[in-house]
């Protein structure tokens, strides 16, 4: 029931015990019950109270009692709701940070890198030139790499030829023991070549999740240096190799907060409690008061300009609203934004 929530299923199974028939139960009587150790029940019940699941009893001073599950699975979202919005604060802070250096770093030296990828570079940053230059360097990555690979794919659905190259490269990394996570947008979740090609990779013991929005394109590899394109409107232009700590260290940080924050893909996101919308209809209402196009909006979240505008007319029905406008005012009155 909480598991999607962070609850772990040993403390979940001490929760579901307490709130039908412990009364008056210790520790002692609860382990022997699930056949557990008294110290794991310990530390449940520790969890349990952290999170609100727990309240002290008032007819049996000294014990606790469980809150009605109800209650609890409103706290829960309430509590998982907060924590998605602290680290998505997170994200932002370290987005706007990571695209200030690699603006920078985008106007470096070494312009003339050629379209095989080479010219060396400072150490700092490399330039490949075109999409030939860029798809030589995966390949390389595939040969050379010996930890991990982290990626963020956005743009949603990806063409068959690209499914294919990324397909033909994460076989040479896993066959080699290299751990490969990939985050993608929600919207990969309707997509079925694309989510043939996540689940495959998940089930060849890679990791994918998804978010509904993702800052730029990046692959980290070994946590030592980075491919960001050289113009994220046009991923084909080339890309930049980043090698310098900072630089790495900063998209290795945001690769990390990012991760934290998705879901894996054989879960489904749940509606916020109190609003009844999803991950990325918030996401929408946020891009688009942010005075975003559609089309913007759309290519942000993954999917098409009809996606955005049905997704819009039903949020403004919902809201009663008649306008763009007044739409905007009422989500924001509504806590929504």
């Amino acid at each position: 029931m909480f598991a999607t929530l962070g609850l772990e299923p040993s403390t979940e199974a001490v929760y579901r015990l307490m709130a039908t028939r412990t009364e008056g139960w210790g520790v002692e009587q609860i382990a022997a019950h699930l056949g557990s150790t008294e110290t794991d029940v310990r530390e449940a019940l520790d969890q349990l109270a952290e999170v609100s699941l727990l309240r002290r009893s008032r007819s049996i001073p000294g014990t606790w009692r469980a809150v009605s599950p109800e209650l609890g699975m409103q706290l829960m979202l309430r509590r998982h709701q907060e924590e998605l919005d602290r680290r998505q604060r997170e994200i932002a802070a370290s987005h706007e940070t990571v695209s200030r250096m690699i603006s920078g770093l985008r106007q470096g030296p070494n312009p003339d890198s050629g379209s095989d990828g080479g010219g060396g570079g400072d150490g700092g940053g490399e330039r490949l030139i075109g999409i030939d230059a860029v798809q030589a360097r995966l390949e390389l990555i595939a040969d050379q790499a010996r930890s991990e690979i982290c990626t963020f794919m956005p743009g949603g659905g990806q063409s068959a030829a690209a499914i294919e190259a990324a397909r033909e490269n994460d076989i040479q990394l896993l066959d080699r023991g290299v751990g490969v996570r990939t985050v993608c947008l929600d919207s990969v979740r309707g997509n079925p070549p694309t989510l043939d090609y996540a689940r495959w990779l998940t089930d060849n013991g890679g990791g994918v999740r998804t978010v509904p929005t993702l800052p730029l394109r990046m692959i980290l590899v070994d946590r030592a240096h980075a491919l960001v394109p050289l113009d994220p409107a046009d991923t084909r232009a080339g890309a930049v190799v980043l090698r310098l700590p900072g630089a790495v260290a900063a998209l290795t940080a945001l690769f990390d907060q990012v991760w934290e924050a998705s879901l894996p893909l054989g879960c489904d996101r749940p509606r916020d409690e109190g609003t009844g919308l999803t991950p990325v209809e918030r996401e929408l209402l946020r891009l688009l008061s942010q005075g975003m196009t559609d089309e913007a909006a759309g290519h942000q979240l993954g999917v098409s300009l009809s996606t955005v505008r049905r997704s819009m007319a039903a949020l403004m029905e919902r809201l009663g609203a008649r306008s763009r406008f007044e739409a905007g005012l009422r989500a924001a009155q509504h806590g929504w934004l």
